[in-house]
């Protein structure tokens, strides 16, 4: 491997990077004192499946629940009432029209219709200004009925007010989940005070049409939306402008009863404390032992990892412009000092061109975001570039990425990034660009016509091609895998457990980390010969880049992802100076080592 070129530049532009390491340094200061502020979640069941849960007991619904409030549970979510719940609390009476027609030979009942009556004074006749929806009122067998086209009881008819005073008089957490329909004339005018409102569906209500979109943003008023994890939902991002948003993480019932009670804590347990949840949206299991197993595992898993459970205050983080665009220099300095350290400056400089430009325009030529993946790519490999020689270079690469963690954290995060809303544009590239940064450096200091020729015709033996497609298919692991499930390569029940295991404990490190940074080091140690030592420091560049790669994801709070690199660098170290000794070991036994009727026949000869 050449040696990279000592350019003139070299020095200036590490005082550049050092120079914007200094607001990327008070960003992250910034950055770590809001995430502290913002460690509460609430508990928060579903109360209709709650009450479900309880009917089915022979319990009052406020029984079962006083029981889940002594193991942590604080919050309840309520759905907007419609039609049919005021027929099942007995406040109106509903009649298909061709049985109303059997009862009444001769009256004006249409068949195809359905009929409304009050049993509470006033409450039918007070339905049809809601909507949309013409009706009119009919006298049958005496009494006085609304007439409606179509069957109305699954038209949202606003909340249960008392229902929502007598929780809130508990000091529960209340989370209004509304409904979506055309029909309603106002959606949102009565919605009760209540913290935060989770709207049903793909979309919020008003999202196909701006002006009621914008309706919806000012009657949201104070409210918090929620964010739910993984349901994407189409006009959401311009109630957060405006609102902010709190963060939820929620189990379909499906999912949720496939695990057992201590997988479940684990999951919500993680959600919390690694991903910004703030809301925990919780489903009871079928049995009520269940869940309260759920629960106490889950409420004893946040007391551990410093997670108060409160109702969540949320305050939208507020990024500074002015230190981002200082901070911007560093990783457009270093990837110039990437450039021009390469044997090959011509090569060099086109790889920083073309790098630059993949990475701005993966970012729609955003500065911040394309300067963030700039970081995230060159970094990793930069001290692999600018030296590769002995094991103490891994300290030097080490730090660079570190650095480098700096400027991809103040670049990168800001409002939308924190409540992933903008995830990290390039997260492929953070693994693959830097490999290919640094094995183009490889490349010797000669006509590169000389070096494609001389590769075409450099003999291959078949332990070549073994050791090249062994890691090739590693690497295709790796990426394939930079998901859990991503490419149909998942997790198996045995990592699933050792990952269960560990986040329960402790922040658990990256897999990719604690395999690259030891193939870096004995790569680093030249202890194998020849293109092996190349290879194995291309899969400790792996590990640089996952360092990255783990910042990356601006909800996990930035302390979190620290732990978890610095876990991973401490083991990855421990383990490569290990296997370095094994190695040297492992090659003077093979190269001393005489079977014993060898050695006698040498002696006789």
């Amino acid at each position: 491997m050449p040696p990279a070129t000592r350019h003139p530049w070299t020095r200036a532009l590490l005082g550049v990077i050092l120079l914007s390491l200094i607001p990327a340094l008070i960003l992250a200061t910034q950055r770590v004192a809001y995430e502290q502020t913002q460690k509460t979640v609430a508990l928060v069941m579903d109360y209709p499946a709650l009450s479900l849960q309880a009917r089915r007991l022979g319990l009052e619904p406020q029984a079962l629940l006083d029981r889940y409030k002594g193991l942590g549970l604080n919050g309840v979510a309520v759905y907007e009432d419609v039609i049919g719940s005021l027929e099942q609390r007995g406040e109106i009476y509903i009649q298909p029209g061709a049985e109303l027609a059997v009862r009444y030979p001769g009256s004006e009942v249409k068949a195809q219709n359905v009929y409304v009556r009050s049993i509470r004074p006033g409450a039918a006749e007070a339905l049809p200004a809601r909507y949309t929806i013409p009706t009119r009122q009919v006298q049958v067998g005496g009494e006085t009925w609304t007439e409606w086209p179509t069957d109305p009881r699954f038209l949202p008819t606003g909340p249960n007010r008392e229902q929502i005073a007598d929780l809130k008089a508990q000091g529960l957490t209340v989370m209004y989940r509304p409904y979506a329909d055309d029909a309603v004339r106002a959606p949102g005018a009565d919605w009760p005070d209540v913290p935060f409102v989770a709207f049903t569906g793909d979309e919020v209500i008003g999202a196909r049409t701006p002006e009621l979109l914008n309706d919806i943003n000012v009657r949201l008023g104070q409210r918090v939306p929620a964010l739910i994890e993984g349901n994407g939902q189409r006009g959401l991002d311009i109630l957060v402008a405006t609102h902010g948003g709190a963060r939820m993480f929620a189990m379909n019932p499906s999912w949720q009863n496939r695990l057992g009670p201590e997988e479940v804590a684990s999951k919500y347990g993680l959600a919390a404390s690694e991903r910004s949840m703030r809301l925990l949206y919780l489903r009871p299991y079928p049995t009520v032992g269940e869940t309260e197993a759920m629960l106490s595992r889950l409420t004893t898993l946040l007391a551990s990892k410093g997670v108060k459970v409160n109702q969540p205050v949320i305050e939208p983080f507020q990024d500074n412009t002015l230190l981002r665009a200082l901070s911007l220099m560093g990783p457009l300095a270093a990837l110039l000092l990437l450039g021009l350290s390469y044997p090959l400056p011509r090569l060099g400089m086109l790889v920083v061109g073309m790098s630059a430009l993949l990475a701005f325009g993966l970012n729609r030529f955003h500065p911040f975001e394309g300067a963030a993946l700039v970081a995230a790519v060159t970094f990793p490999a930069l001290g692999l570039v600018l030296r590769r020689h002995r094991v103490s270079d891994w300290f030097l690469a080490t730090g660079l990425s570190l650095a480098g963690v700096l400027f991809v954290s103040a670049l990168g995060a800001n409002k939308a990034s924190m409540l992933g809303l903008e995830p990290f544009r390039g997260v492929g590239l953070t693994l693959l660009l830097p490999l290919l940064l640094v094995a183009l450096s490889f490349l010797p200091r000669q006509d590169i016509r000389k070096t494609a020729r001389d590769l075409y015709a450099a003999p291959i033996k078949l332990g070549d091609m073994a050791v090249m497609a062994l890691g090739l298919a590693v690497f295709a692991l790796v990426f394939l895998r930079r998901g859990n499930t991503t490419s149909g390569v998942s997790v198996t029940d045995t990592e699933a457990k050792v990952r269960q295991g560990l986040q329960d404990s402790i922040v658990r490190p990256r897999f990719k980390e604690l395999a690259g940074h030891p193939l870096g080091l004995i790569g680093l140690s030249g202890v194998l010969p020849g293109y092996l030592g190349a290879m194995l420091i291309l899969g400790g560049v792996i590990g640089q880049s996952s360092i990255l790669n783990t910042f990356s994801h601006f909800h996990t709070p930035l302390l979190i992802s620290a732990a978890r690199v610095f876990i991973g660098l401490g083991i990855g170290l421990i383990a490569g100076l290990v296997l370095i000794e094994a190695f040297k070991f492992g090659l003077r036994l093979w190269h001393t080592y005489r079977p014993e009727g060898q050695s006698r026949l040498e002696v006789q000869a």
